[in-house]
């Protein structure tokens, strides 16, 4: 486990909105990291390779700036392409040993866990920097995800020891119970990206959820 880094997975975990239009992303992102960001996830389901690459390269450039990790959704080769700070697997997208022999043990990796505490210990046996649970509630990006419980939640804050994130459906009206429920990183994409002023409302998350207590494992 990547201690130095790993510590970096808390607060306000932004994942970036499918959009095809690389000025128009950088903009969102921009706002989103000056309101108070402490995580940026790239993720982009919609767009072509050159697309993703081209948008993953700015991102880093972003991320740089304001000193946050950059994680890809996914994409173990463009994580090495861009120099990422790590990567986020989903079920289908390989194992911890295969992304640590190409990233190598200075990058975070963080796998979706679903409801499942099982697996969760599983990736940490297998030296994942942090996990993600969800969905907690309903999410428009992914209408159809399994559901995750706040007891999950807490008995995951009980026994795990690398950071949980928590995604689906996050607002500002529910941040805080995931919080208070023992997740170190609240995962954001629609009630972020979506909202009229992304600056305002990335501050307000970052103040909800006391970025400055977070990593308490």
């Amino acid at each position: 486990m990547n201690l130095k880094q790993c510590g970096r997975i808390s607060g306000l975990y932004a994942i970036t909105p499918d959009e095809q239009d690389t000025a128009q992303l950088l903009g969102k992102v921009r706002l989103a990291l000056q309101g108070g960001a402490q995580v940026l996830q790239y993720r982009n389901k919609v767009a072509d390779s050159k697309v993703r690459l081209e948008q993953a390269r700015a991102l880093r450039e972003v991320t740089s700036e304001f000193d946050i990790p950059l994680i890809i959704n996914d994409d173990l080769s463009l994580a090495l392409s861009v120099a990422a700070d790590g990567v986020h697997l989903g079920g289908a997208d390989g194992s911890v040993a295969d992304a640590r022999a190409v990233l190598g043990g200075g990058k975070l990796i963080g796998v979706s866990c679903y409801n499942r505490i099982a697996l969760a210990h599983e990736a940490v046996s297998l030296g994942a920097d942090y996990v993600a649970f969800g969905s907690f509630f309903n999410s428009t990006v992914k209408p159809g995800a399994v559901t995750a419980t706040f007891e999950l939640l807490r008995q995951a804050h009980d026994e795990i020891t690398v950071p949980l994130v928590a995604i689906g459906g996050i607002t500002l009206q529910n941040c805080v119970q995931l919080r208070e429920a023992g997740a170190n990183a609240l995962a954001v994409i629609s009630a972020l990206f979506g909202a009229n002023d992304i600056q305002h409302t990335a501050r307000q998350f970052a103040t909800l959820i006391n970025v400055t207590n977070f990593f308490d494992h």
